[in-house]
C-alpha cells in the first residue's frame, strides 16, 4: 500500500501562519497598541507573499514584494514610537509612507534599484531605533516602569533585527556573482523569514514583565538644589497618593502629573539617588511590599498589592533593596529603610 505524500509547508508560510495567528489572538484580546498589531500584520503578510512567490511560483507577486516589504520598516519605528515615548502624530507621522511609495516608483520606472532601495530602508530604519535608544538612556517615558529595561532590550532586537535582514539583499547578490544560483531561494526563505518572525513575536513579548537587572553605575556629578526640590515633590507625591502602587506607572505619568518634562525627571532621579526611575520606583514598591508582610500578608499577596507583576522580578527587587527573601524577610536593620 503506498504512503500518500506528506503535506510539508514552506519556511515563510509556517512563518505567516504564526504571525497571523498571534495577530488574531491579540486582536480579539485588546492587547496590544495599533501600530504594533498593524507591524504584526504587515510581517505576516510579507512572510505570506515571500512562501506564494518563492515556493508556489506565483510571480504575479513579484513586483508587489518589495512594496510590501518596505512597509515594514517605517510600521516598526512607529509601533516603537508610539509604545515607548508619544501618540500618533498624523502630520508629522505621514511621512514615514514616503519608503514604500518609493519603492512602488522604483518598481514601475527603476526596478534596477530596489537592490539597494529595499535593504536601504531596513537599515536606515534600524539603526534609527538604535540610536534612539541609546540617546535615551533606555528610559522609555510610555515603557511600565515595573519592565525595567526589558522594554528597550526588545526594541534594540527588533533594531538589530530589521538591519540584519538586509543582510540577506548582500548574500543574495553574493550568490548571484558567484554562480550560486541555488542559494537565493534559501537565503531569502531563511533570512527573511527569521528577521521577519523575530521582529513579530519581539513585539508582542510582554515586555511589562521584564526583569531590570543590576547596573553600575559611573559617579554621577553633584545634583542640584533643584534636582532635589525635584525629588522631594516627586517623594511626596508617592506617599500621599500611593502611585508607585500601580503596576502600569510610567516615567511619563510622574513627569506629567509633577509638570516637569520627562528627560528633567529622569535626571533628577538619577543624580539625586544614582539608581533609574525603574529600581527607585521599585524601592517604594518593596517598602509597601515589607509593611505588608508585617501585617501578616503571604509573600504572593503582598508581591501584587504592591504594584509588581512577577515573582521573579519581585523577589530579585527584595533581594537587592533588602539584602534577603521574601519569605525570610524579618524586621530589622536589613529591612530598615
Amino acid at each position: 500500500m503506498q504512503t500518500p505524500p506528506m503535506l510539508v509547508l514552506p519556511i515563510p508560510m509556517i512563518v505567516a501562519l504564526v504571525l497571523g495567528a498571534l495577530l488574531i489572538r491579540i486582536a480579539i484580546s485588546g492587547e496590544r497598541p495599533p501600530f504594533l498589531m498593524a507591524l504584526l500584520a504587515a510581517c505576516a503578510l510579507q512572510s505570506l507573499i515571500v512562501s506564494l512567490r518563492q515556493h508556489y511560483g506565483i510571480d504575479a507577486l513579484l513586483p508587489l514584494q518589495p512594496v510590501t516589504a518596505t512597509f515594514v520598516p517605517p510600521l516598526t519605528w512607529l509601533a516603537f514610537q508610539t509604545a515607548s515615548f508619544r501618540p500618533f502624530s498624523l502630520p508629522r507621522d505621514l511621512v514615514h509612507l514616503t519608503a514604500p511609495a518609493f519603492a512602488a516608483f522604483c518598481v514601475i520606472f527603476a526596478p534596477g534599484t530596489l537592490d539597494v532601495v529595499v535593504p536601504g530602508v531596513f537599515v536606515l530604519y534600524g539603526v534609527a531605533i538604535l540610536v534612539k535608544l541609546r540617546r535615551s538612556g533606555d528610559d522609555l517615558p510610555l515603557a511600565r516602569l515595573e519592565a525595567g529595561r526589558l522594554p528597550a532590550r526588545l526594541w534594540g532586537g527588533i533594531g538589530l533585527a530589521l538591519i540584519l535582514s538586509a543582510l540577506s539583499d548582500a548574500l543574495i547578490a553574493l550568490a548571484v556573482m558567484t554562480g550560486q544560483s541555488w542559494l537565493p531561494p534559501l537565503i531569502i526563505s531563511v533570512f527573511s523569514s527569521a528577521a521577519l518572525l523575530a521582529i513579530g513575536l519581539l513585539s508582542v513579548s510582554p515586555s511589562a514583565t521584564g526583569e531590570p537587572e543590576p547596573e553600575t553605575m559611573a559617579e554621577p556629578p553633584h545634583p542640584s538644589e533643584e534636582d532635589a526640590h525635584l525629588i522631594q515633590r516627586l517623594d511626596a507625591l508617592l506617599q500621599s497618593e500611593t502611585l508607585y502602587l500601580d503596576p502600569a506607572l510610567t516615567l511619563a505619568r510622574l513627569a506629567r502629573r509633577l509638570h516637569v518634562p520627562v528627560k528633567q525627571l529622569s535626571s533628577a532621579i538619577n543624580l539625586v539617588s544614582g539608581e533609574n526611575v525603574s529600581r527607585y520606583i521599585n524601592a517604594h514598591r518593596i517598602h509597601h511590599a515589607c509593611r505588608a508582610l508585617e501585617d501578616g500578608a503571604n509573600v504572593t499577596d503582598a508581591m501584587l498589592s504592591s504594584g509588581f507583576n512577577t515573582k521573579s522580578n519581585f523577589n530579585r527587587e527584595f533581594r537587592r533593596i533588602t539584602g534577603t527573601t521574601p519569605s525570610e524577610w524579618k524586621p530589622g536593620p536589613a529591612g530598615q529603610r
